[in-house]
């Protein structure tokens, strides 16, 4: 970082991904003084970060691209139907370059502490290499999968091979020709990269300890008659994907899956299955993930295809996932990954049935025997939602602690801000749709309301907003109880902390709908910033707003 650059601002921002990119455009339009500190070389974010092979997001391009800007989303053209990494990188780095935003972002720069200065009222941020900068505001744009996780396998410094995880991919990538190749892990990024591995290693050994559902993404080349077609009504498509469940405005159905004839019920799931991806199987019926019976329907039909793609019939059993209802983990979606499991140079080894014991010099030792391997690959995820944030020593009034708070598990307001710590929000947090969703849409209606409180303060002569613990704790508690009256609790997934021994289990992302959720944000704003606590810029005390 420049020694000579100013260190107070009025706002910093930590991360910049699609949540800081979009923070620093609107905060200089409105006139507050903005830095962003980002820990890689470039612009990107997760996807800076996840170059592994496969890497692709599972959300289609035309829907995952911001909408702020009527000239940006009609000047860039996708070129697939679901975007590659390389190719989100570069719109994120064209944004970047269109606004101008590099010159307030500093590179290379890791967040190590942020805390509070009462005296001051300001936040004291202090980067790894010692630099410190000060700022009214401090906004958390380090995302929700961004806190890779290895697990403490004995042994991984023996290996004499070569070992990646997939958030940590080298740049300039890996060449895995003629290689006996182990990856550890089935989830969303096993399954994207497992199929481009399988083309190259001499051998590939897929370690799996738990199957997870997939549905093919028949990703191609981007029709570009759709693509101007749905530039032409991108206004109505973009207020239809705010108001949507999911973000993404797909036709609702109030049909249930048990009342309707198998044969029709079949019909509606190949459909699904053929246009591919996850929303459409997951909208099929109104009931699959509010009750067992429906989403069996739905399971078993996907298993179903997974036995009729696998030939071998003890490998499909083995990737047939039985132990959580389809769509309470992320659905994965996937290009030939069944498929994959016919290649002759492919073995799924089963390690819940022999567990991997220890990274061994020349490879990995299970239970059941040694497997010689010249590379590993770790597909084994991230510290979700929290990881990120509480990697970093959060520190709020009287020297409370983000983490001691968090200990039993994470609490915050509208998954926006959490009590104790006042001017800091966080983006796509714990309590918010965040990762039930298509993260661009939450992304912008996040960035919007934060900015959108912030020059309400301004206007208001209002130095900070601080959330109010009693409707802190309302909040999570209807969290809580709409998530159960559905089947997302029943998994043990990363969106309860399962993948982490230790964390706490909670489920963490709010379930009940982009759309509603806006709707509640904004009646908040409207009523004055209901369950938010005011303090003016003055000797007046606190304005305690009606809850």
């Amino acid at each position: 970082m420049n020694q000579q650059a100013p260190r107070a601002f009025d706002v910093i921002v930590v991360g910049a991904g699609f949540s800081g990119l979009y923070l620093l455009y609107r905060l200089r339009k409105m006139g507050f003084s903005t830095v962003v500190l980002e820990a890689g070389s470039d612009v990107g974010g997760t996807w800076y970060w996840n170059r592994y092979p496969g890497a692709r997001c599972d959300v289609e391009s035309m829907e995952y691209s911001y909408g702020f800007d009527k000239q940006l989303e009609q000047e860039w053209n996708w070129t697939e139907r679901y975007p590659a990494q390389p190719e989100i990188l570069r719109y994120l780095q064209h944004v970047a370059d269109r606004f101008d935003l590099r010159r307030d972002i500093h590179f290379h720069t890791r967040v190590k502490s942020a805390r509070w200065q009462e005296e001051t009222g300001t936040w004291k941020v202090r980067t790894e290499s010692g630099d410190t900068l000060q700022a009214a505001f401090c906004i958390m744009a380090t995302g929700c999968l961004s806190t890779p996780r290895l697990p403490p396998f004995k042994g991984i410094e023996s290996f004499q091979g070569k070992w990646y995880h997939t958030a940590q991919w080298p740049k300039e990538g890996v060449d895995f020709t003629g290689q006996r190749v182990g990856v550890i892990g089935t989830g969303s990024t096993g399954i994207q990269a497992i199929p481009k591995i399988a083309e190259q290693a001499s051998q590939l050994f897929v370690f799996q300890r738990t199957p997870n559902f997939s549905i093919p993404a028949h990703n191609g080349p981007i029709d570009q008659s759709f693509q101007r077609s749905l530039k032409a009504r991108y206004p109505e498509h973009r207020a239809a994907a705010r108001a949507s469940f999911f973000g993404v405005p797909v036709e609702m159905t109030a049909d249930s899956a048990l009342a309707t004839p198998p044969e029709e019920r079949q019909k509606r799931f190949e459909a699904a299955w053929q246009y591919g991806g996850a929303t459409r199987t997951l909208q099929a019926f109104a009931d699959l993930l509010v009750t067992e019976e429906a989403n069996a329907t739905a399971a078993d039909f996907v298993r179903g295809k997974i036995r009729e793609i696998v030939k071998d019939p003890a490998v499909a059993d083995l990737l047939c996932p039985t132990d959580h209802p389809i769509g309470t983990k992320r659905i994965c979606v996937d290009t030939h990954y069944y498929a994959t499991y016919n290649r002759p140079n492919v073995t799924l080894v089963d390690v819940r049935k022999a567990p991997i014991v220890e990274i061994t010099p020349k490879g990995l030792h299970t239970e059941a025997g040694d497997y010689e391997l010249d590379s590993l690959v770790f597909a084994t995820g991230f510290d979700a939602m929290t990881g990120a944030l509480l990697g970093i020593e959060i520190e709020g009034r009287d020297g409370l602690t983000l983490q001691d708070k968090w200990s039993s598990g994470p609490s915050a307001y509208l998954g926006l801000a959490s009590a104790g710590f006042p001017n800091l929000f966080m983006m796509t947090g714990p309590g918010s749709p965040s990762v039930l969703s298509n993260m661009v849409v939450s992304i912008e209606q996040h960035v919007e309301w934060v900015t959108d409180a912030m020059a309400y303060l301004r206007e208001h002569g209002l130095k900070s907003i601080e959330a109010d613990a009693a409707a802190e704790t309302d909040w999570m508690r209807h969290v809580t109880e709409v998530a159960d009256t559905t089947l997302f609790p029943k998994a043990n997934s990363w969106y309860v902390g399962a993948n982490i021994p230790g964390k706490p289990r909670m489920f963490m992302p709010y379930v009940g709908g982009v759309g509603p959720y806006r709707d509640h944000c904004q009646g908040i704003a409207d009523r004055g910033y209901e369950g938010f606590v005011l303090e003016p810029d003055g000797p007046q005390g606190k304005v305690q707003r009606a809850v």
